[in-house]
């Protein structure tokens, strides 16, 4: 704490604090040019985030074919099978005619394993004290390609093993599903997968002592059946468009789409699909809408006023301002904080040039306006897209392909590259020019051209400092000499009046 002006009587402390207001001056000036800069990295930043969105929709949508396979698929008898279309981008029609459904195989044990539910954890010595308990026991089963699993599973046991963490086991790792019923005291299996076994007689197959003198198993299902405890796996049996054959599963795929057989059939049931064009139409208008926000706002962001009038303002004019003059001046200091810049100008004409090119080697619609979508005619629009519904609607409805094409084609040149594939990679070029500039939230400031600049000021800012700490030191150096100065004066001055008193 400085006491200061005892002997002259001066208010130094003001004095000095105005003083260092002028020597302040060229500092203000550069933590100016560094809010300004901040604000302006933060603008780059947002930017390049608006692009990235942007862009993650279009790869998501536009170059992913299954925004465009979309069907919707009528059936004459929809609760004895279902038809869904996968990945197909052409019509599926057809009949079908359901002999016989797939089932998998089962099995139960030949007489009551437990007595209770209780029992399910109760350890195995708990249950039969006697008992030499073995310590694995092995179930092959079925696959999901038709053959049965020669290797199997092992099911490991030891005396603290309890049915229910064995029936557990089995039903985890297996290639069956085991229950206990409570009222028969018998355990049930089912293979996972049904249809009938392409390598074998059997589709489950037991071996160890524990299936067979615990869990009171057969060897198989086929032995199994034969003493009325047990079923073999059956394929599914159906005429399509005339063709007889069969398929493991009940659900299955043909050209893309995917059938469910529900329930043997009475007659021929018939199926036919159709373009979902509303929901492909969604999608398009989607990427065309966040197309028009995009540049919308790129050139709000290149044309906005910049008023040179309005500078950041410092710790000291921000003290002497209510919050809402604050708000409103630096509203204003903001703006135009991305003028004319050269980055965004150039994404925005290669963005526009990209969308009105033509598409070489594509089947069918080469330009955005043969399926309805063009560039609006008011110029005050700056290239957005207007879509001819009617028209897009139809272009959808003939041929979803040729959208597709049209905006996901991966040709060898640029001309034969589809438009969102060329939106993207104009993309990507326009950010990691922008991440350059100005970095990213989590990006080491010497990485990117704006952090580079903005750590220079700091550095001038840390020295500048510096300087005025040792301005402001000298000058109450200076005060404090001229005080003592002052103070010894008037001590000699008093000493002088004292004396000559003493002599009258």
């Amino acid at each position: 704490m400085r006491v200061t002006g005892l002997a002259s009587g001066m208010d130094t402390e003001t004095m000095i604090k105005d003083m260092m207001k002028a020597q302040r001056l060229p500092l203000d000036k550069i933590i100016q040019k560094k809010q300004y800069m901040e604000w302006q990295r933060d603008d780059y930043r947002a930017t390049n985030k608006k692009m990235f969105d942007f862009r993650n929709l279009t790869s998501d949508t536009m170059l992913r074919q299954s925004t465009y396979i979309q069907q919707t698929v009528t059936s004459s008898a929809p609760d004895d099978i279902s038809v869904r279309n996968v990945n197909s981008t052409s019509n599926f029609t057809g009949k079908i005619y359901v002999k016989e459904l797939a089932e998998s195989a089962t099995m139960q044990s030949s007489g009551r394993v437990l007595n209770s539910e209780a029992d399910l954890k109760k350890t195995l010595k708990e249950i039969k004290p006697t008992i030499n308990v073995p310590t694995t026991f092995n179930i092959k089963a079925i696959k999901e390609d038709g053959n049965l699993d020669t290797k199997g599973y092992d099911v490991k046991i030891d005396e603290n093993s309890t049915m229910q963490s064995i029936l557990d086991d089995i039903n985890k790792n297996s290639g069956v599903t085991a229950i206990f019923d409570s009222f028969t005291g018998q355990i049930a299996i089912t293979s996972k997968n049904s249809g009938s076994s392409q390598n074998s007689s059997n589709e489950i197959e037991f071996s160890g002592d524990f299936a067979k003198y615990f869990m009171l198993m057969d060897t198989n299902n086929v032995a199994a059946k034969k003493e009325l405890r047990g079923t073999d796996g059956k394929n599914a049996e159906f005429t399509f468009n005339g063709l007889v054959t069969q398929r493991q599963s009940n659900t299955f795929q043909i050209n893309g789409f995917e059938v469910s057989l529900k329930k043997a059939s009475k007659t021929d049931i018939t199926f036919s699909s159709a373009p979902d064009t509303d929901k492909i139409l969604a999608s398009v208008t989607k990427f065309v809408d966040e197309y028009n926000k995009l540049i919308e706002s790129l050139n709000s962001e290149i044309r906005e006023t910049k008023y040179r009038d309005f500078q950041p303002l410092s710790t000291e004019q921000k003290a002497d301002m209510k919050e809402k003059e604050i708000e409103l001046w630096e509203e204003k200091a903001k703006s135009g904080t991305l003028k004319n810049d050269s980055v965004i100008s150039s994404a925005l004409s290669q963005l526009r040039s990209a969308l009105n090119s033509a598409v070489s080697g594509v089947v069918g619609a080469g330009r955005l306006n043969e399926i309805g979508i063009s560039t609006s005619n008011n110029y005050m629009e700056n290239g957005k897209l207007v879509i001819d519904e009617t028209k897009l609607r139809k272009a959808i409805s003939d041929n979803p392909n040729q959208v597709y094409e049209l905006f996901a084609a991966d040709g060898a040149t640029d001309s034969e590259k589809g438009l969102a594939r060329r939106l993207v990679t104009t993309l990507d070029d326009t950010r990691k020019k922008l991440i350059e500039k100005a970095g990213t939230d989590t990006a080491i400031s010497t990485t990117f051209s704006l952090g580079r600049t903005l750590k220079g000021y700091d550095d001038q800012i840390t020295r500048f400092e510096a300087r005025l700490q040792m301005i402001e030191s000298r000058y109450y150096k200076q005060f404090s000499a001229m005080e003592s100065a002052i103070l010894r004066a008037n001590n000699q001055s008093s000493y002088l009046m004292n004396a000559f008193s003493s002599g009258q």
